[in-house]
């Protein structure tokens, strides 16, 4: 019984039995190099040089005491969370590595992951709220995020207030002081001001360090989190964390994943944040498969070079467009014309990103026309692949959005997303000016 209890005491490791460096001689490593081993051990895997699938549905324990402590983890009884592994709805050894290096990126303390992005924002949003409470949050947001917001949470009594994602520091003031009031009346707190920025599709940027002073003057700091969308330029040219948000959110099946060949998402932040995300998950599933998790992993190696890449084609693709005849405005982050928005870019980001809206000249006709002719880029949604993709949002991915609120956020029908991949980009530009000829 003593040896039982001596061996959960000293909890057996998961991953890694070693304290792994994170810097060499008083240098500390970079993301991109902790990406090709950081929490495995090919020791506890017949020294193979990469992790290993996991698949199985469940782990055998070490003891019966050790099956105990990792279930009082669990369930809440005992703070921390399983201190090995357990079932595969809780995790695993796949997704536990994957989860150390995302968090890597974003210098966050613990990490998410789950079987797509809208599942990390929905399983998210449903901790951190209760009857009453109301919800602010940037706008445009994805429309599966926005209709998330407006029309299931709102089934359970949460309400929302929003702003538009170039607002400042006044319009912010005003909108948190009225989502404060708004919950009060209603018995509830304010429980989450979610961004997202850039915004989808239009490239809009949100002032994240006059969100944080805002929440910070008017709300509780510790009972108002605020998350961020930060798919389009992370985890390469944006670190919110850094910059006032508590967690990062992420579609991994954009950039990260980048080969449009799974469908993940994640969130990363403080623990005291995550622990209440990581309880229901436990309980209502959604975390990513092993094989995802293996994929994601693969992926994180080279998410700085395609992503370079992907940037270098975009600046050179968005210079030909820029002056296009047939091109009424261009939505690309290295090209802003509002003073306050370069403000905001020049504080925040280190980089334009791949992913632009463009505006063709006339409507939706036009647009539809320039999107059928294109011969190398591909008609499809999503971003952050390898390959170039073209989309029209207003009829496509934001369809579901009353045609005002479209009006509103300036998503209008001529507007194409579009996202630039690792293709050579001279071939790019012809294939571009071959689609607006037809236009």
């Amino acid at each position: 019984m003593t040896d039982a209890i001596d061996s959960v005491d000293t909890p057996t490791p998961r991953r890694n039995p070693k304290p792994e460096a994170k810097t060499i001689g008083g240098r500390e490593l970079k993301p991109s190099t902790l990406m090709m081993g950081h929490g495995y051990d090919p020791v506890l895997s017949e020294g193979s040089l990469k992790a290993p699938i996991f698949l199985t549905s469940t782990f055998a324990f070490e003891n019966s005491a050790a099956g105990k402590r990792h279930f009082e983890g669990i369930t809440g009884k005992r703070p921390g969370g399983a201190e090995g592994l357990v079932y595969s709805r809780f995790n695993g050894p796949n997704q536990e590595i994957l989860e150390d290096r995302l968090s890597i990126w974003d210098g966050a303390e613990d990490a998410l992951s789950f079987s797509s992005g809208m599942t990390a924002i929905t399983v998210m949003l449903l901790a951190f709220c209760a009857q009453g409470d109301v919800i602010v949050h940037s706008g445009p947001l994805y429309a599966a995020t926005e209709g998330f917001v407006a029309k299931v949470l709102s089934k359970f009594g949460v309400t929302y207030v929003d702003f538009p994602a170039g607002a400042s520091r006044e319009e912010i003031d005003a909108v948190l002081e009225k989502a404060k009031a708004q919950a009060a009346d209603q018995g509830g707190k304010v429980a989450m001001v979610y961004l997202e920025s850039p915004a989808n599709p239009t490239n809009a940027l949100v002032d994240v360090e006059a969100v944080q002073a805002s929440r910070d003057a008017i709300l509780d700091a510790d009972e108002t989190p605020i998350a961020i969308d930060n798919t389009f330029l992370g985890p390469l040219w944006s670190r919110p964390l850094d910059h006032g948000a508590d967690i990062v959110v992420y579609s991994l099946t954009k950039y990260v994943g980048g080969h449009s060949d799974l469908v993940a998402g994640s969130i990363a932040g403080a623990k005291k944040w995550m622990d209440p995300v990581r309880a229901l998950r436990n309980t209502m599933g959604g975390i990513a498969d092993p094989n995802t998790a293996w994929m994601l992993m693969r992926s994180l190696e080279t998410v700085e070079l395609r992503m370079e890449r992907a940037g270098r084609n975009a600046e050179k693709v968005c210079a030909f467009l820029k002056d296009h005849p047939k091109v009424e405005g261009i939505g690309y982050l290295g090209f802003i014309s509002d003073p306050s928005q370069q403000d905001i870019f020049d504080r925040l980001y280190t980089g334009a990103g791949s992913t632009f809206s463009l505006f063709v000249k006339g409507g939706e006709e036009e647009a539809f026309r320039f999107l059928d002719n294109l011969k190398i880029a591909k008609l499809a949604v999503s971003l952050g692949g390898t390959e170039t993709l073209a989309s029209c949002p207003a009829a496509m991915t934001h369809l579901s959005v009353p045609d005002e609120r479209k009006a509103q956020l300036g998503i209008t029908p001529n507007l194409v997303r579009i996202s630039i991949g690792i293709e050579d980009p001279d071939d790019l530009i012809a294939d571009f000016a071959q689609a607006l000829d037809a236009v």
